[in-house]
């Protein structure tokens, strides 16, 4: 798996991103047909497509890869976040002060 460029999402267009995102989801393909407003075989084709692009044989397969190279977030599992920058970030827990003048060390 690794260092195939087959496994990045790379190769993958915005559509297939989305309907990866649906598929994760727990869509089938007549669902995301519907929601994407096109016929169920593009759908089909598309999902063809990512499974090979992605070197996965199944949903599931899919699924886990789209969670591994975080191309999906389900219920706050697996989300990215954007850079907090370092001065917002808390003090290091040995330098909070634990009353007055102390410090944790």
């Amino acid at each position: 798996m690794a260092g195939d460029d087959n496994q990045t999402s790379g190769s993958l267009s915005e559509r297939e991103l989305q309907i990866v995102e649906l598929v994760a989801a727990g869509l089938t393909n007549q669902e995301i047909a519907e929601k994407l407003e096109i016929s169920k075989r593009t759908v089909d084709n598309h999902i063809s497509n990512i499974l090979t692009k992605t070197a996965t044989g199944n949903r599931v397969a899919l699924v886990r890869w789209a969670l591994q190279w975080g191309k999906v977030c389900i219920d706050e599992v697996n989300c990215c976040s954007l850079p907090i920058p370092s001065d917002a970030l808390p003090p290091p827990i040995d330098s909070v002060p634990i009353s007055g003048d102390e410090v944790i060390s």
